[in-house]
């Protein structure tokens, strides 16, 4: 703990990266503030934006536009602020690209490091797992509907995305997902406008589902559904890896993550709103994790063009290819750290080598759990009360308050430690619930399942 900690707070920032190849080769510093914007929107905004209504299902219309508004500026505020601090801290000759070595130095705390670096990775490492997933269950869907009765199983796919994801992990820095980044911008608003029009025709077809958006029974599991929702909404919103998006931005950094974020929140007012809507106004409290099931149904005829779902379906894969990626980077950067010479070029045998065995043995590791562990909807939820809710909701509330030290009669002070309060709770209650939910749909968990649980 000690020569981690002298790394943060004992060794000056130049001398400190110098010696770095972790953030010499994989946070190399060389963006400009849309390349951020294109990184950022990548976290974010993803195909789990298709689990929208099924979110509002547990929380109605109301509710449901309420928590996704707030989610949405309290994440906004909540990315601003940390961006502040890190531009505090740039200037004041202590520049930091990693999430664990902010925490620590603002915070003084040796355990805050780790504690940082292992929700980083728990949250890195299963969203990695996640992608992989649904882009096999993508693979899937296509496969079923030109061949329904073929042989090939959910895990078969895994191992076909998995193979693919290890031949892309071997692009050596962030900076240099940048273009695929900005693919994966322009796919995430062609597949949401592709289903956003699905689900308004299906609405208005002659098959037009029944619909209702009744909640559950019982008070107490509209209060478990709700929190459920919550937790949902906070992951598909959270991102966890805000500082090492900002260390890819050439120095000086200020101002430059904000404009990031505004073309962030721009993509993110289009397209969450719009695939919340169409999709619970069409399907209501049926609406599935993956609204493209809703679309697709197992019995009756489907509710949308084909051609339309299987565009909106390749988009989903190829994007889901660039979010595992730069979720990866976490990852990346701490093997780069422990095992490559600075010293020798990027592309040295002595460098190249074990940068090949060790993400190639990662992305094995991702796919292997993705095939063995389907239940994607659960886990998600899982993740986003444990896992995000701290880093984005709370964590950079306290930083700020501890780097400004605004005053205790300031509306930014109450404002920080009314949203720290509130959604602590709301991460433990969520927390709770979704591990409820995982316990109730445990019977229908089976490992390698070539099925999807909900």
């Amino acid at each position: 703990m000690e020569i981690e900690l002298s790394q943060v707070n004992n060794i000056s920032p130049a001398n400190r990266l110098k010696d770095d190849a972790g953030a010499a080769f994989v946070l190399e510093s060389k963006g400009q503030w849309w390349h951020a914007g294109y990184h950022l929107t990548t976290a974010i905004v993803g195909p789990t934006i298709l689990t929208l209504p099924y979110a509002f299902r547990g929380l109605g219309w109301g509710l449901g536009f309420m928590a996704l508004t707030v989610m949405g500026i309290v994440t906004f505020y909540s990315y601003y602020l940390m961006s502040r601090v890190l531009d505090y801290c740039e200037k004041d000759g202590r520049r930091h690209i990693r999430f664990r070595e902010l925490a620590a130095d603002v915070l003084g705390s040796g355990w805050m490091f780790y504690f940082v670096i292992f929700i980083q990775t728990a949250i890195n490492t299963g969203i990695g797992i996640g992608a992989i997933l649904l882009a096999g269950e993508c693979l899937q869907l296509m496969y079923s509907n030109i061949s329904p009765h073929g042989p090939l199983k959910l895990y078969e796919f895994i191992a076909m995305v998995t193979l693919v994801m290890i031949v892309l992990s071997q692009l050596p820095s962030f900076h240099s997902l940048r273009h695929i980044n900005l693919g994966s911008l322009f796919l995430s608003l062609g597949y949401t406008l592709l289903v956003v029009l699905s689900c308004i025709g299906a609405g208005l077809s002659k098959h037009a589902p029944e619909k209702s958006y009744s909640l559950e029974s019982s008070e107490s599991a509209k209060l478990f559904s709700a929190f459920n929702s919550i937790s949902i909404i906070a992951a598909i919103f959270g991102n966890g890896i805000l500082p090492e998006i900002q260390a890819t931005l050439a120095p000086p950094t200020t101002g430059k993550m904000v404009k990031g974020l505004i073309m962030c929140y721009s993509v993110i007012f289009v397209t969450f709103y719009s695939a919340a809507i169409s999709g619970y106004f069409v399907f209501g409290n049926k609406s599935n994790s993956n609204i493209l099931k809703n679309l697709l149904p197992d019995e009756g005829p489907a509710l949308a063009p084909t051609w339309a779902i299987a565009l909106a379906v390749i988009f989903v894969l190829l994007q889901l290819l660039a979010i595992g990626l730069v979720y990866s980077q976490v990852a990346f950067e701490i093997m780069e750290k422990k095992t490559a010479d600075v010293k020798k070029g990027m592309f040295s045998k002595r460098n190249l080598v074990p940068r090949i065995i060790l993400r190639t043995l990662y992305m094995i590791f991702c796919g292997f759990f993705a095939a063995m562990l389907p239940f994607f909807g659960d886990i998600n939820a899982v993740v986003g009360a444990i896992g995000f809710i701290p880093l984005d909701f709370v964590l950079p509330m306290v930083l700020y308050n501890m780097t400004f030290k605004p005053k205790r009669s300031s509306i930014t002070y109450w404002m920080n430690n009314i949203i720290i309060v509130v959604f602590t709770c709301a991460g433990l209650l969520g927390a709770f619930s979704s591990v409820r939910k995982i316990v109730l749909d445990a019977n229908k968990f089976k490992l390698f399942s070539s099925e999807v649980v909900d």
